[in-house]
């Protein structure tokens, strides 16, 4: 039985891949007058849908939505042929609607009007050689996602049930044995031994060919997955010598395979998983080969927003989503483009936001801010944060145990899992790394102003001391033990953001600091007289009130900046919403912030005196 096809689709009295041929050539004639016709296809403007979230190559094209013709890797993949063939990106670059891709192209009885009017279709006796001629095993490993490993195996077994299903006309073929059946029967049972799951794509593809007179195309998906989850729940043993037999079998000693193609995060190493394998290349995203297939342009991005009529939104997703290299190629991630442009048509206002991150915990980020204890990293880090770049030496073959023994291991796999890209060209293992866009560094904030946080929770008696100070209007005490903080936290720097935006760093800092305070009540960006203060705070018994308006000095001027902060304080009248709650102690607070010094000026509504301190 096909995928997706009903059962009675098998005819009475006729060899099956006759069946399957004349089924798949009247469904496709129903997909293509409904086509024909528009069903489904566009959007109430008449656009094209964006596919947001989907990965079947089929279903994009058959249901209108928009695509971005990625066929031309067809034709690289059989001109530079290899016989395994591994492609290492980032998560949401693609990867798996490239699969799908290929899985429709090569498969038999295949709908070949979905490649009508793309690259491939060009490509005639290419098409006449490949099109529809070979039987395609694909999988996605993404799937086998538990939290023990006899969970994990039985995953692994229904995925393997799965594809034997697909295959069912072969209990019919008359090119098999009663060996044969009984053997691919044994692929569709559920208490599968340990021998029959290790031999299982080996086997489905000697049926295969067999059947079709043809050898097969092997296409695994996220073949990596099952070993970073294994990691997390604490199976990994198990399941790496799961996985590394199964593909031993399926990729070594298997003759009846034409080629297989692989695609993952990481690129583990020979010895871990691809034990005795020769024939394996690896495309990472530093190798020049295939860059452009993963990922959108930027000409495909402004063709893309011209389309939907968002060419304003340009610079944004430029600044946000672009800034990828892989290999001499510099790409957008595919994921953020679709998704913000799909929230563009909605709302034309829209801000650019983090819809990489929302799909992963980033915790590779936190494990490397937390790792960050010695002065070069920290260093290393504000300088990335800042937009500048750092050489290092990065090791693309490590096993999952190896992630986090060390920092210069972190490293590396901030890079291969598109937290940091290269610039420039590879000098053998030193790559220069750059963190590619406006979401990736926010990632990078986030972490560090959630380091700090715990930070301050395991260093009770400084904190208090700070906030004591701040009560009493001691504007010295309050600048030294600021200036104490932001020395010793990671610096979100000056040159790749707006003055706003820096300010924002060293706001976020102070309310790390006073929310350790529970009886005092903080604001953030209140409205209060003839404006937003910055930070508002009550004591929960309303003996005070605390006003702190926070400014960058963007040429280094401390001081005159602290007095516009008080002066802002003043004109606009922040007090004002505490004195309405009957607040009449109340101190201000203009307070100068650059890189990681800071200058501070203090008023006491009590004694009119203006206290100010500079470091």
């Amino acid at each position: 039985m096909i995928k997706g096809f009903p059962a009675k689709v098998i005819l009475q009295g006729q060899e099956p891949e006759k069946s399957e041929k004349k089924y798949r050539l009247k469904y496709c004639s129903i997909i293509k007058q409904k086509s024909e016709k528009g069903e489904g296809h566009e959007m109430k403007t008449g656009k094209k849908k964006l596919p947001v979230g989907i990965e079947n190559f089929e279903e994009i094209r058959m249901k209108g939505f928009y695509y971005v013709d990625r066929t031309r890797l067809i034709r690289e993949l059989l001109e530079n042929w290899g016989k395994v063939t591994l492609f290492t990106r980032p998560r949401r670059f693609g990867k798996s609607l490239n699969m799908s891709m290929l899985k429709s192209f090569f498969e038999p009885g295949g709908r070949k009007e979905v490649f009508q009017g793309l690259a491939i279709s060009k490509e005639v006796s290419l098409c006449e050689e490949y099109m529809g001629k070979f039987p395609v095993i694909s999988m996605s490993l993404k799937e086998i996602d538990a939290d023990s490993f006899d969970t994990a195996r039985e995953l692994a077994i229904q995925m393997i049930n799965g594809q034997a299903r697909r295959f069912q006309y072969l209990l019919d073929s008359k090119r098999l044995t009663s060996y044969d059946r009984e053997a691919y029967t044994a692929l569709l049972r559920a208490d599968m031994s340990e021998a029959v799951l290790y031999g299982s794509l080996k086997v489905l593809s000697e049926l295969l060919e067999k059947h079709y007179g043809r050898k097969v195309i092997l296409l695994l998906d996220e073949y990596d997955v099952p070993l970073s989850k294994a990691l997390d729940q604490g199976y990994y043993d198990a399941m790496l010598l799961l996985i590394r037999n199964l593909f031993q079998q399926a990729l070594k000693t298997n003759d009846c395979l034409e080629f297989a193609v692989l695609t993952g995060c990481m690129r583990i190493s020979k010895e871990s998983i691809f034990t005795g394998l020769n024939n394996l290349r690896v495309l990472s995203v530093a190798d020049v080969e295939f860059g452009e297939y993963f990922g959108f342009t930027d000409g495909e991005v402004k063709e893309l927003l011209e389309y939907y009529n968002l060419s304003e939104s340009y610079e944004d997703v430029r600044k946000w989503y672009d800034g990828y290299q892989f290999g001499h190629t510099e790409v957008y991630c595919p994921w953020d483009v679709i998704c913000h442009c799909n929230k563009l048509c909605a709302d034309s206002g829209a801000q650019p936001q983090n819809y990489w991150s929302n799909t992963s915990n980033n915790d590779v980020v936190k494990k490397f801010i937390q790792s960050a204890d010695i002065g070069t990293t920290k260093d290393e880090i504000e300088k990335l944060v800042a937009g500048e770049v750092i050489k290092k030496e990065i090791h693309q073959e490590l096993t999952y145990k190896e992630t986090y023994h060390s920092i210069d291991h972190i490293w590396s796999v901030l890079f291969t899992s598109g937290y940091l890209t290269m610039r420039g060209k590879a000098e053998g293992k030193k790559i220069c790394l750059a963190i590619p866009n406006m979401e990736i560094r926010e990632i990078f904030t986030d972490q560090i102003m959630e380091f700090f946080k715990e930070s301050i929770r395991k260093n009770g008696v400084a904190v208090n001391a700070f906030c004591d100070a701040l009560q009493s209007g001691d504007a010295q005490k309050v600048e030294k033990g600021f200036s104490d903080y932001l020395r010793k936290t990671i610096g979100i720097r000056d040159t790749f953001v707006k003055k706003p935006m820096k300010e924002n760093f060293y706001h976020g800092i102070l309310l790390g600091l006073l929310g350790y305070k529970d009886t005092w009540i903080l604001s953030s960006n209140e409205e209060s007289g003839d404006g937003y203060g910055d930070i508002l705070v009550r004591s929960e018994d309303e003996a005070f009130g605390i006003v702190i308006e926070v400014k960058y000095a963007e040429d280094g001027r401390m001081e005159q900046t602290c007095k516009e902060a008080m002066k802002q304080i003043e004109s606009r009248r922040y007090e004002e919403v505490l004195l309405k709650e009957g607040i009449e102690h109340i101190l201000k607070y203009g307070i100068a912030c650059y890189k990681k010094r800071c200058k501070v000026i203090s008023h006491n509504t009590d004694d009119k005196n203006e206290h100010d301190a500079v470091c």
